[in-house]
């Protein structure tokens, strides 16, 4: 792989010990793939946060990386979801010291110049690249999205491989990056109306079927942002999908040539809802947000529980910045208000929800529902959010 004589520089630690370390991992990346060389990169993302997946070697790993004396690159960087809410752990009764370590973490990644907002979904909060631009993002569900939705260029990088392009700003130019990875290798024509969770079940679907290939759809009906992030998030988590095409939507669609379809019906979408639930019982928790909801989303929750009282536990999982919008609006309040809360910089996935009392989750994410018996090793109830709130 070819390296300018800066990049040279760095490579043989002239810029210090950490951007070594992270060349050394991007020029691997590079020989593995045959890339020809790094390429400048407008944003990262960063996953590898939560101490439930990291634990005690990772943050060694990160502490030791930020003891060097390092002049950050400029690229705009952010974190993927904690595994408690950073300020408000006690409030929320994670584990202490689970929490107190998750916190180092976090603090060791602002040594390294990351943003220490904690999201999955950073493109609404201020991490937004252009059509085009080359990034290099970790988090599945946010790779996907900005590929598909935005039309900026990613690979499916590791933690480390992202965190090495945010230190060092570039990234190798290989898979996605290029134009001839970017074209549509199976199509669906959905042959129904879809609406809220039906979204992330029709990711379930085609990334069973698809793994790490590149969907086309042809959609009934216009999907809003919402309904795009829940898609995204489903098939990156029961597949391995980077990239896909909505006919009409997404802006590289019309670089496709579509002869065949293959056909899910409505059937196919309420089979796999039902698949998802792993149990008839009332969810003792329910947990919104994977990934982290909007602002509408969240107004969403607020009208309907406005003036009543929530029978089960909820939580609303979102950033900082968009939990404070919703402080500023009142959603927060009426929320509250019901009984339910809005936690910051964590989600279900990657909290020790396991470890903290309960057995069934409700949620009305693809993705939740997908992880959370696996990762948790707990129940789940898959459903809109109408359907998942009960009031005394």
């Amino acid at each position: 792989m070819y390296l300018t004589k800066k990049e040279e520089k760095m490579s043989n630690g002239e810029y210090g010990e950490t951007i070594r370390k992270s060349m050394d991992i991007l020029i691997a990346l590079g020989d593995i793939y045959e890339a020809e060389k790094l390429v400048d990169i407008e944003s990262a993302q960063v996953s590898g946060v939560s101490y439930k997946t990291i634990g005690d070697a990772g943050l060694e790993y990160l502490e030791d990386l930020a003891s060097d004396k390092l002049e950050p690159s400029n690229v705009n960087s952010t974190l993927n979801p904690a595994g408690t809410d950073l300020d408000n752990w006690k409030s929320f009764n994670f584990p202490e010291d689970f929490s107190i370590k998750q916190n180092k973490i976090v603090d060791a990644y602002g040594k390294l110049g990351i943003n220490t907002t904690c999201t999955c979904t950073p493109y609404l909060i201020g991490n937004v690249p252009k059509f085009r631009d080359h990034v290099a993002w970790s988090e599945s569900s946010a790779v996907a999205y900005v590929n598909s939705v935005i039309g900026a260029r990613t690979n499916r990088e590791g933690g480390p491989s992202a965190l090495a392009a945010a230190i060092v700003g570039k990234t190798p130019m290989y898979g996605f990056h290029l134009d001839e990875n970017r074209v549509p290798t199976t199509a669906f024509n959905v042959e129904t109306d879809l609406k809220t969770i039906d979204y992330g079940a029709l990711g379930y679907i085609v990334g069973k079927q698809v793994g790490s290939g590149i969907p086309y759809f042809k959609l009934q009906n216009t999907p809003n942002n919402n309904d795009l992030k829940s898609l995204s998030a489903a098939l990156a988590s029961s597949g391995a999908v980077a990239l896909y095409h909505v006919e009409d939507v997404t802006p590289e669609y019309k670089n496709s040539e579509i002869t065949d379809f293959i056909t899910i019906s409505n059937n196919d979408i309420n089979e796999t809802k039902d698949k998802l639930s792993t149990t008839d019982r009332e969810p003792d928790l329910i947990c919104l947000g994977c990934p982290h909801a909007s602002l509408e989303e969240i107004k969403q929750v607020a009208n309907l529980v406005k003036d009543k009282t929530i029978k089960n536990e909820l939580w609303v999982c979102t950033s900082i910045n968009i939990k404070a919008a919703a402080d500023r609006m009142g959603f927060t309040k009426t929320i509250e208000n019901a009984g339910g809360h809005i936690l910051c910089d964590t989600c279900m996935v990657v909290a020790p929800i396991e470890d903290m009392g309960y057995e069934v989750i409700g949620v009305n994410s693809a993705k939740a529902a997908n992880y959370v018996p696996s990762m948790c090793g707990l129940d789940v109830i898959y459903k809109d959010l109408s359907e998942l709130v009960k009031f005394v």
